[in-house]
C-alpha cells in the first residue's frame, strides 16, 4: 500500500496570502503542502503525504458558512484523500470555528477521519469537541513545533483504524464521552486510594472530573438610581457606520468605545451592527433595538436615572473566546470606575 493521501485546511495567514486585510479571501486550493503543511510532511514521514491544501479567509468562512463549507468540501473531495487535517488554529477564534466546521463536515459527509488542533479556550472547542478530535495546543503559533507531531500521531492512528486511547494518553481535548473499562481494583478501592493520596497531599487523578463553573459575586445594588451614572455596553456589535475599529463579525479580537454626547437615539444612517451569525436587518433598521439609547434618554429625562454615561462600549459576542471577553471587560471596567459609573446595562443580540 502506498502513502495515505492527506488534505490540509489552513487560513489566509498560514496560506501565505496575507493577514487580516485578506481575511475575506474565498476558498482556493493548491497541490501539495503549504506553510505549516511542510511541518506535517516531516511528521508524517513515509506513511502519509499532503496531496492538497485548501485555503480560506477566516472572515469569509464565518460570514458565508454554508456557501464556504460546500466550496471547501468540493475542493477536498477532488483530491480523494484518506485523511483530513485542519490548522492548528491555536487561540484564533474565527480560524478555530472554521477548522471545526470543516472537520465535522468532512467526517459527516465524506466519511474521512479528521483532526484539528486548538487552545482549550478557543470557541471552536466548545462548539465542536463532541464531534471531532481536537488536539490541545498552546495559545499561539509559537507552539507549532509541539502541536504538529501530536496532531500527526493521532491522525495516523485514526486513518489506520487503531484504537484511540484516553485524552491524557493521546493529547486531545476531552470530548465528554464516557466509556466503561475494566480495571484491576473495584471502585471502592480506587476511591479510598484517591482519598488517601489527597489527604497526604500526593498527586491523584479523578475518574470523573466535574464541570468548572466561573462564579461571580454580584455587586451591591445601586442605592439611588436617580443619582447614578449608568453606562451601556453591548456584545451586539452596534458601531458607527463603516465600523471604524474594524471589529470582526465573529471571534472579535477588539472592542470599540464610542461617544454618545448629543445623541438622543441611534439612527440607521449613523449606526449599524458589525455582528455576524444572525440576520442583521432589524438591528440595522433600528440600532436602538440592540443598544437602547432612546429608552435610556427617556429615563434620564424622567429622572429615573441620574444620567447616561457619555461613552458606550461595543464588541461582537459571536464566537468570541472567554479569554478575550474577560480581557475586554477588565479594560472597560477600569475606565468606567475612573469615570464614576455606578452601574452597567449589558445587551446582546
Amino acid at each position: 500500500m502506498g502513502k495515505y493521501k492527506v488534505v490540509h485546511y489552513i487560513n489566509q495567514f498560514f496560506g501565505q496570502i496575507g493577514g487580516e486585510e485578506k481575511a475575506d479571501v474565498p476558498p482556493q486550493d493548491r497541490e501539495g503542502p503549504v506553510g505549516p503543511g511542510m511541518a506535517f510532511k516531516m511528521a508524517f514521514g513515509e506513511e502519509a503525504e499532503i496531496v492538497g491544501t485548501v485555503i480560506c479567509g477566516d472572515s469569509y468562512y464565518n460570514e458565508h458558512q454554508d456557501e464556504a463549507r460546500l466550496d471547501v468540501l468540493s475542493r477536498i473531495k477532488k483530491y480523494n484523500p484518506d485523511l483530513f487535517i485542519a490548522g492548528p488554529a491555536f487561540n484564533a477564534g474565527r480560524y478555530g470555528m472554521a477548522c471545526g466546521s470543516v472537520c465535522k463536515a468532512v467526517m459527516d459527509e465524506l466519511s474521512i477521519p479528521a483532526v484539528t488542533g486548538m487552545f482549550p479556550e478557543n470557541p471552536g472547542v466548545e462548539v465542536f469537541k463532541k464531534n471531532i478530535y481536537i488536539v490541545e495546543t498552546a495559545n499561539s503559533a509559537a507552539g507549532m513545533r509541539e502541536a504538529v507531531p501530536k496532531m500527526a500521531r493521532l491522525a495516523l492512528k485514526l486513518v489506520r483504524g487503531e484504537k484511540i486511547g484516553l485524552p491524557a494518553e493521546e493529547g486531545y481535548i476531552p470530548r465528554g464521552v464516557r466509556k466503561n473499562i475494566f480495571t484491576g481494583e473495584n471502585g471502592a478501592y480506587r476511591a479510598v486510594d484517591m482519598l488517601v493520596r489527597k489527604l497526604k497531599g500526593e498527586p491523584f487523578a479523578t475518574e470523573y472530573p466535574m464541570p468548572d463553573f466561573d462564579r461571580v459575586t454580584p455587586a451591591p445594588a445601586v442605592k439611588d438610581l436617580s443619582k447614578a451614572t449608568i453606562a451601556l455596553v453591548t456584545s451586539g456589535g452596534i458601531v458607527p457606520r463603516g465600523n471604524p475599529d474594524r471589529i470582526e463579525a465573529s471571534s472579535a479580537s477588539r472592542f470599540g468605545k464610542y461617544d454618545l454626547e448629543g445623541v438622543t437615539s441611534l439612527t440607521s444612517k449613523e449606526f449599524q451592527t458589525a455582528h455576524g451569525g444572525y440576520d442583521p436587518t432589524y438591528a440595522n433598521e433600528n440600532p436602538n433595538r440592540v443598544l437602547p439609547v432612546d429608552v435610556m434618554r427617556d429615563l434620564e429625562k424622567e429622572g429615573v436615572i441620574g444620567k447616561l454615561h457619555r461613552y458606550y462600549y461595543a464588541t461582537v459576542g459571536n464566537g468570541t473566546s472567554v479569554a478575550s471577553a474577560r480581557k475586554f471587560a477588565q479594560s472597560i471596567a477600569v475606565e468606567m470606575v475612573a469615570d464614576g459609573v455606578q452601574a452597567v446595562i449589558l445587551t446582546s443580540t
